[in-house]
């Protein structure tokens, strides 16, 4: 654990940490060391290449005091205006890096896409928030709606079936209109 005083060092079973590390969540955890209990949260985790068990982690301790840097997750809500028309929901960012006094921090950071139409985005630049910062830079895609190839149907009106099925009848009423090549015995 580093951040506060002096670094510390401890270890602790694994199963300890089973249920900080394997969720989206970020917590606030009481670390007692020698009976001196110290805030911190995970910073980083390190997993052994081959069998995948957890080697380390390292805490950051927090202080009330001080603004901490956290990736807090993103929540998305709401029922799209582009989905619901065939588009595909596209989240680039999971973690959304801020700058904040602990209490301020909220769980996470809730997006509502309900208004987001085929083509529209959030940018980490439209997010703002009163009691902390954002990180990311300004132009870095948070979540959008993408176009699909249903929704490009729905856009033309004709769906790729329907287009497939229009054109042998096409070609067939342009041979009716040709003259008939002439046979000869």
């Amino acid at each position: 654990m580093y951040g506060g005083k002096e670094n510390l060092h401890f270890s602790a079973p694994i199963s300890e940490f089973k249920n900080l590390v394997y969720t989206n969540h970020v917590y606030v955890v009481e670390v007692n060391i020698e009976g001196t209990v110290h805030k911190a949260v995970m910073k980083e985790i390190q997993f052994h290449p081959v069998s995948d068990v957890l080697n380390h982690i390292d805490f950051v301790e927090v202080n009330s005091d001080k603004p901490i840097v956290i990736g807090l997750p993103v929540e998305i809500t709401g029922n799209s205006v582009g989905i619901r028309a065939g588009g595909k929901l596209r989240q680039r960012k999971k973690y959304i890096k801020v700058k904040g006094m602990i209490n301020d921090l909220p769980d996470s950071i809730t997006i509502d896409i309900s208004e987001l139409n085929i083509g529209q985005s959030v940018l980490a630049g439209d997010l703002k928030f009163e009691k902390f910062e954002i990180l990311e830079p300004h132009h870095t895609l948070v979540v959008g709606v993408v176009s699909s190839r249903i929704a490009k149907g729905m856009e033309e009106g004709v769906t790729e079936g329907a287009a497939a099925a229009v054109a042998p009848v096409a070609e067939g009423a342009q041979a009716e209109g040709a003259a008939a090549p002439e046979v000869k015995k």
